[in-house]
């Protein structure tokens, strides 16, 4: 489905000679009213995994690596493992069926145009169409970067020795005669400088992939490949509950997955807004202007292995509680642009327009 910008002018002439005033009503509207339905949304907290499969290869001089490059504990055994590399969260609205209004329009009254998301929140009154599209983002993943063949840098007496040990000790002092070249380049002492920083450049960029790739014959290669896990979370009261578990064999796991180590997740109100009292929460009555909310805070965090990896405070509809904007502002005298935050049903901006 596509965003929905509702034009309500053609409805306006089929209701001429009411009194110029908005009526908003809790619930579905039924029968021959004209108007608009919108909900308002209910915030959740979407929490996005970032995990890096690795799958190591050993070179093929693993074990000279110490001998001759000086590298301690280069694995002489393939090995594949994941590593959790980051961790981020938003708040998302989703409809909350729970909030549910009809926008009754009578002439020269209320909101020629109001937009809604494809979920049918709203985002905007009286203001230009905002061509956002609210699809679900794609899960993110990372090709593996390509592979260079470090034969192709070696020289004639390296691939005809039939030694190993030999040809390791040939590769190495490659790898250094390179650093050497590197150095003369970076102070200027090369006997063939280049002539301008593009060919500086160039030259560096050419001496640091053949290191690399020669280097990889000791360290071996590492391929690796990110992906992304999403889980949501409706925001209450909640202290340590498991949000997922991360394995260093298998990755991101289901919560109850005992395989992989549990990440913690905790909400805490802050009671930043009061809530109404209980009498005052009757829905079967009339109301008036158009519906929106104050949204309230939340502490979350988030900890893996005992370490905070995230701990900041979000707006929660929630833990808000809910206004109205007052008719007077939608009369035939003022023409009032709104816009909604759909994903706590706050207001970001209220203006006057002409």
């Amino acid at each position: 489905m596509k965003n929905r910008m509702i034009t309500l002018a053609s409805l306006l002439l089929l209701t001429a000679g009411a009194a110029a005033q908005t009526e908003v009503t809790v619930g579905i509207m039924h029968g021959k009213d004209y108007g608009v339905t919108y909900m308002l949304p209910k915030t959740e907290i979407e929490v996005t995994l970032y995990a890096t499969r690795h799958d190591y290869k050993p070179g093929e001089f693993c074990r000279y690596a110490d001998r001759y490059l000086r590298l301690k504990d280069v694995a002489a055994t393939p090995q594949t493992y994941w590593t959790l590399d980051k961790i981020e969260t938003q708040v998302i609205g989703v409809p909350d069926p729970e909030q549910v209004y009809f926008v009754k329009l009578r002439d020269k009254s209320t909101a020629p145009m109001m937009e809604l998301t494809r979920d049918g929140i709203v985002r905007s009154i009286n203001l230009p169409f905002s061509g956002i599209r609210d699809e679900a983002p794609q899960p993110k993943v990372s090709a593996p970067a390509p592979t260079v063949d470090p034969r192709q840098y070696l020289t004639e007496e390296i691939l005809l020795t039939t030694s190993n040990a030999k040809m390791a000790e040939l590769v190495a002092k490659e790898i250094y005669n390179i650093r050497e070249s590197k150095n003369a380049l970076n102070r200027g002492e090369a006997d063939y400088m280049p002539q301008d920083g593009a060919q500086m450049k160039l030259m560096l960029d050419n001496l640091n992939q053949q290191e690399k790739a020669m280097m990889q014959m000791f360290t071996g290669t590492d391929l690796s490949e990110t992906k992304t896990f999403t889980v949501r979370v409706n925001p209450r009261e909640m202290h340590q509950d498991v949000l997922a578990r991360f394995s260093k064999k298998l990755g991101v796991v289901e919560k109850t997955d005992l395989a992989g180590e549990p990440i913690y997740i905790s909400v805490h109100n802050l009671n930043t807004v009061t809530q109404p009292a209980e009498e005052e929460k009757d829905k079967s009555k009339k109301v008036e202007g158009v519906a929106y909310c104050v949204p309230g805070k939340a502490r979350v965090t988030l900890e893996y292995q005992r370490q905070k990896l995230y701990d900041e405070e979000v707006p929660v509809s929630q833990f808000g509680s809910l206004e109205f904007l007052a008719p007077v502002l939608f009369n035939k005298n003022s023409v009032t642009k709104v816009l909604f935050d759909t994903a706590t049903g706050g207001l970001l901006k209220v203006e006057k327009g002409e």
